[in-house]
C-alpha cells in the first residue's frame, strides 16, 4: 500500500525478477469465472519502448484486457495492462510486475524493460480502481483483485512468448511493493500456477497491521493507526469522500475514523484481505523483502509471511533493507540484484552465487546496515550481512537488567499535544530518512511530551551489542480500565542525550488495569547496534501521533518487572571490505617519493654552503628568507616572502585565497620546491626529508587517512611510519585532545568531517613536537569545539613550543594568536603582534585586515 497519485506519495518499484518453479510444487488447473472467457478490447497497440545507448530495444503491446470478479463473477472490469516481450529469446519465463498503492502500471516501466532484456517476458497492470484501469478499490479483495490476477495468468498462459509448463499453465511469477506485494502472495495462495513470488515492503495481516495489538487479545482489541489509514482513504479523494474504492470499505473506514475502535466486520474484511487468511496455502519459493524504516508495515508483518511460508514446506529468504515507508535509503540496485538472482535460479535454474538465492548456495537471511560515512565520497555506506537461514524474532536472547522506579504519567485531554514517533508516508516524499537510526527527519523531530511517557534503562553495555530482532519486556501498569500505551526504544550514548533507535512505536492495548495488570510487550523489531559504553532506554509514552488515543485526561502509574529480552544473530556476518586499489599502490608511489627526495637530499647536499647549519638559529623555530614560489602556468604562488617565527608565538598566517597561504606551508613541509630563497627550521635548511623535519607536526590541506581502519589504527600506524620509538608518541595526550571517545575505534569512514579534523589535530601532535603547523584546523568543528582547539593551541605554546596557523577566521586568530603574518598575492603586507596591527583605536582585526589588503592592491 505504498502510496502515490495525486498526494505525491507515487508509489517507486524497487526491483524485480522472477525463478524456476520450486520442485514437486502443486499444479493447479485453469481458473475462469462463470466459463467466461478474458477478451482484449479494441484499440491495444505495439510500440517499440526505449533503448539507451547500447541497451537492446523491448517491443510493448499495449492492451486493455477485460476480467470478470465480485462476489458473484457478474461485474465486468476493464484493466489496463501492458506486456514486454522478452529479448533475444523466442521464450521465457513470465514475470507479473505489480505496482503500489496510489500508482499505476507506469510506475514499473523501468524495472519491465530490464526484465524483458534479460529474457523475461513482463505483464504489468493497474490494478482495479487506479490508473486507467475501471473498477473500484477493494484492497486485494479475493473476490476482485485476486480474480483480476488468476484471469491475466490464463491470459499470459496464450502469449506464444511465454514459456508453458504445461496446458493453461505458464511459467510464472510474481513481485510487487506494498499493495503489489500483497497481491502477490494472495494471488500464489489462491493460484497453483504461481511458481515463485518476492514481495516487498508489505503486509501479513492488514487488521493487525492498521489496528496492531503488542498484548495478543486479538485485532478487535487494537490501537487504531489512524493516520496511515487516513492517508490510504483520503489521498485520492475526488468525486467521494473515497475516491475509488468499494462503497462498503468506505463506510468502513469512516465509522471507525469517527470512533476510534475497530469493528469486528473491519476485521474480518481486512483479514480476508490478508495472506494471513491463506497462509497455508502459498506453497512456492518466496524471496521477502522488508524495510527497516516502515511504520506501516513493520519487521513483524514480513516475519509472520516468512513462518507461514516455511511451515508450508517451502524455501524462503529474507531481507531487511534500510528503507521503508517511512523513508531511508531504498537501496535500489542492490534490491533489483538480489531479487533478480533469486528469480534466475527459481525460474531459470541459474545458481544464485550466494546473493538472494533461497537453494543451495543462497543466503536464507540478509541485513543492510548503515555503516556511517564514506570519508572520501559523503556518502552514506551500506553493507550487508548474511547467514545461511533466517531465525525469526527471538533468536538468541539474553536479558539485561532494567533500572527505574514505579513512574507516573498522564494522558492529557483531546489525546493532544502527542508524542512523535513517524511521521506517516512523509518519507515518500522522497530522501526523508536517516543513517541506520530512526526513520525520517533523523533525530531532529520531538519525540515525547514531558509528563506523557516513563524511561527504563539498561546500565552501560560492557561491549558492542547488535540487537537483531524484537526485544521483550514485562510491565505492570495501573489504571482505569483499557489502558493504550506505546513503547519504544532508545540509544543513550554517554555523555550526551538519547536517540531512536528506530522511529517505530510498538502500541499495546492493557485491559481492565483498574488494580494493576503485568503484560508482556514486543518492541518494534529492528537491527541496531549500541556501541560500548552505551545504554539501552525503553520508553512507555501515553500518545503517539500516528494512533488514536482515549480524548479524556487520565494517569497510569508504569512500572519494570522484568529485565529486557534482547535477541541477537551472531550468524550474520558482513564480508570484510576490500581494500581499495590505491592502498595497494601506496607502497609503489612511497618508492617513487623516496627516490625523488634521495635524489633531491644529493642536490641540496652539493649545493654547498645553503645547506649548512646555522648555530644563530637554533633556538628559532622558523625563519623564512626571500622565499618565491612560481607555478609552470605562470602564476607567482610566493613572492619574495620573508618573516620569522619566536619560540613561544602562536602566529597566524591571514590572507585571502590565493594569497599563498599553503603553498607556503607546503613548502615548509617539504612537499614542494621553492624556486628561491630559503627556510630554516632550528637552524636548519629545510630540504625534502631533512632530519630536522621530525621536530615539526603538521596538518595542511584536509585530513588523509585510511578509511577502512579505525582512527586509533590510523594514528598508531602514521606513527610507526616515522620509524621512531612508541614511548615518544605521547598517545594519551594526543587522543585526550582528540576527544573522540567510543568513536576511536570505529572506521575512519564513518566519521564526521569535525571528528577527521580533530583526529588530524590529534596526528599533527604526535610526539609533541617543537613546531606545530595546522592549516585551517577548524574547518568542520561546531563553535565549542572551536573554543576548545583556541584553549588547545594556547596552553601547547605556554609550554614553550611554537605553533603556526592558517585561518580565515579573523575573530578566533584575533583571540589565538600572538602574532600574525597577513599576506596578499604571495607577498608579505603586514607582520608583527596582533596588538600593533589592530592598533590602539579599539578596531577589531577584521577591520585592520580588511584595510591592510586594500592599500595593497588586494580586495578590500
Amino acid at each position: 500500500m505504498r502510496l502515490g497519485g495525486a498526494a505525491r506519495l507515487r508509489e517507486r518499484w524497487n526491483g524485480t525478477g522472477l525463478g524456476r518453479r520450486w520442485a514437486g510444487a502443486r499444479r493447479g488447473t485453469r481458473w475462469a469465472a462463470g466459463g467466461a472467457a478474458v477478451a482484449v478490447l479494441a484499440g491495444g497497440g505495439a510500440a517499440w519502448g526505449y533503448a539507451a545507448a547500447g541497451e537492446a530495444a523491448v517491443r510493448v503491446h499495449e492492451q486493455r484486457i477485460q476480467v470478470v470478479d465480485g462476489p458473484k463473477d457478474d461485474q465486468r472490469v476493464s484493466l489496463d495492462t501492458s506486456f514486454y516481450a522478452p529479448v533475444g529469446r523466442r521464450t521465457g519465463p513470465a514475470v507479473m510486475l505489480g505496482h503500489g498503492f496510489g500508482g499505476s502500471k507506469d510506475d514499473t516501466r523501468g524495472e519491465a524493460e530490464r526484465l524483458a532484456r534479460a529474457g523475461y517476458a513482463v505483464l504489468t497492470w493497474s490494478a482495479r480502481g487506479f490508473g486507467r484501469s475501471g473498477g473500484e478499490i477493494a484492497l486485494n479483495s479475493p473476490d476482485y483483485e485476486v480474480k483480476d490476477t488468476r484471469q491475466l495468468v490464463d491470459w499470459l498462459a496464450k502469449r506464444p512468448e511465454v514459456r508453458l509448463d504445461g496446458p493453461g499453465d505458464p511459467r510464472v511469477g510474481m513481485a510487487g511493493e506494498s499493495y503489489g506485494g500483497a497481491i502477490a502472495l494472495m494471488t500464489a495462495a489462491y493460484d497453483k500456477r504461481v511458481d515463485a513470488i518476492a514481495p516487498q515492503i508489505t503486509w501479513n495481516d492488514l487488521a493487525t497491521a492498521l489496528f496492531p495489538d503488542a498484548t495478543g487479545r486479538g485485532a478487535g482489541d487494537g490501537v487504531f493507526k489512524k493516520l496511515w489509514a487516513g492517508i490510504f482513504f483520503t489521498s485520492g479523494a475526488r468525486e467521494t469522500a473515497c475516491g475509488r474504492f468499494l462503497p462498503s470499505l468506505c463506510s468502513m473506514y469512516q465509522r471507525i475514523a469517527e470512533t476510534g475502535m475497530p469493528t469486528e466486520e473491519a476485521v474480518a474484511t481486512l483479514h480476508r484481505s490478508s495472506p494471513a487468511s491463506v497462509a497455508d496455502r502459498i506453497e512456492v519459493p518466496a524471496l521477502i523483502v522488508q524495510g527497516q524504516s516502515d511504520s506501516l508495515f513493520t519487521l513483524d508483518q514480513a516475519d509472520a509471511n516468512a513462518r507461514a511460508i516455511a511451515r508450508n514446506g517451502a524455501p524462503v529468504s529474507m531481507v531487511w533493507f534500510q528503507g521503508g515507508h517511512d523513508g531511508g535509503d531504498p537501496e535500489t540496485g542492490r534490491i533489483r540484484g538480489l531479487v533478480r538472482d533469486f528469480f534466475d535460479e527459481r525460474l531459470n535454474g541459474t545458481p544464485s552465487g550466494g546473493s538472494g538465492g533461497s537453494g543451495s548456495g543462497g543466503h536464507g537471511f540478509t541485513v543492510t546496515r548503515a555503516g556511517g560515512i564514506d570519508s572520501s565520497t559523503q556518502s552514506v555506506v551500506v553493507e550487508a550481512a548474511t547467514a545461511r537461514s533466517y531465525p525469526g524474532l527471538g533468536a538468541h536472547p539474553s536479558t539485561l537488567p532494567l533500572s527505574g522506579r514505579r513512574q507516573t504519567i498522564h494522558n492529557p485531554a483531546g489525546g493532544s499535544p502527542a508524542s512523535v514517533s513517524a511521521l506517516p508516508g512523509l518519507g515518500a516524499l522522497g530522501g526523508i530518512g536517516d543513517l541506520g537510526g530512526g526513520a525520517a527527519f533523523g533525530g531532529g523531530l520531538p519525540a515525547d511530551m514531558p509528563g506523557q511517557s516513563a524511561a527504563f534503562d539498561t546500565a552501560p553495555v560492557d561491549r558492542a551489542l547488535r540487537l537483531t530482532g524484537a526485544a521483550t519486556l514485562k510491565l505492570k501498569v495501573t489504571g482505569k480500565g483499557d489502558v493504550p500505551l506505546f513503547a519504544k526504544l532508545y540509544d543513550v550514548a554517554p555523555g550526551s542525550g538519547a536517540s531512536p533507535a528506530r522511529r517505530i512505536a510498538a502500541p499495546f492495548r492493557v485491559p481492565d488495569a483498574d488494580g494493576g495488570r503485568e503484560v508482556t510487550v514486543t518492541l518494534p523489531a529492528m537491527d541496531h547496534r549500541f556501541d560500548r559504553g552505551h545504554r539501552l532506554r525503553v520508553v512507555v509514552a501515553t500518545t503517539d501521533m500516528g494512533f488514536a488515543t482515549p480524548p479524556r485526561p487520565a494517569s497510569y502509574q508504569v512500572e519494570a518487572v522484568s529485565g529486557l529480552t534482547v535477541p541477537t544473530v551472531p550468524a550474520l556476518r558482513a564480508p570484510a571490505a576490500p581494500l581499495p586499489a590505491w592502498v595497494w599502490a601506496l607502497p609503489l608511489v612511497a618508492l617513487a617519493v623516496a627516490a625523488g627526495i634521495a635524489a633531491t637530499g644529493r642536490r641540496g647536499r652539493r649545493a654547498g654552503p645553503a645547506a649548512a647549519y646555522d648555530p644563530d638559529l637554533r633556538d628559532v623555530p622558523l625563519e623564512i628568507s626571500g622565499l618565491t614560489k612560481a607555478y609552470r602556468n605562470g602564476h607567482l604562488a610566493v613572492s619574495d616572502l620573508s618573516f620569522r617565527v619566536e619560540k613561544g608565538q602562536v602566529l597566524g598566517l591571514l590572507g585571502p585565497n590565493g594569497a599563498g597561504k599553503t603553498t607556503t606551508l607546503r613548502m615548509l613541509m617539504g612537499l614542494i620546491h621553492p624556486d628561491s630563497g630559503e627556510m630554516r627550521l632550528f637552524g636548519h635548511r629545510v630540504t625534502p626529508g631533512a632530519p630536522v623535519l621530525s621536530r615539526l607536526g603538521s596538518f595542511v590541506e584536509g585530513p588523509g587517512f585510511l578509511p577502512h581502519l579505525s582512527g586509533r589504527d590510523n594514528l598508531d600506524l602514521y606513527w610507526r611510519a616515522t620509524g621512531r620509538p612508541a614511548g615518544e608518541a605521547r598517545m594519551a595526550e594526543a587522543l585526550e585532545i582528540a576527544d573522540l571517545g567510543t568513536a576511536l575505534d570505529r572506521p575512519v569512514r564513518t566519521y564526521s568531517q569535525g571528528m577527521r579534523q580533530r583526529l588530524a589535530i590529534a596526528q599533527a601532535m604526535l610526539g609533541l613536537p617543537d613546531l606545530l603547523v595546522l592549516d585551517e584546523p577548524t574547518n568542520g568543528l561546531d563553535p565549542p569545539q572551536i573554543r576548545e582547539m583556541r584553549e588547545v593551541l594556547v596552553r601547547y605554546a605556554a609550554a614553550g613550543r611554537t605553533v603556526i596557523v592558517s585561518s580565515h577566521l579573523l575573530a578566533e586568530v584575533e583571540q589565538t594568536c600572538t602574532h600574525a603574518v597577513v599576506m596578499s598575492r604571495g607577498r608579505r603586507v603586514a607582520a608583527g603582534p596582533v596588538a600593533e596591527i589592530v592598533g590602539t583605536s579599539g578596531r577589531r582585526l577584521e577591520d585592520a585586515f580588511l584595510e591592510i589588503i586594500g592599500d595593497h592592491g588586494g580586495p578590500a
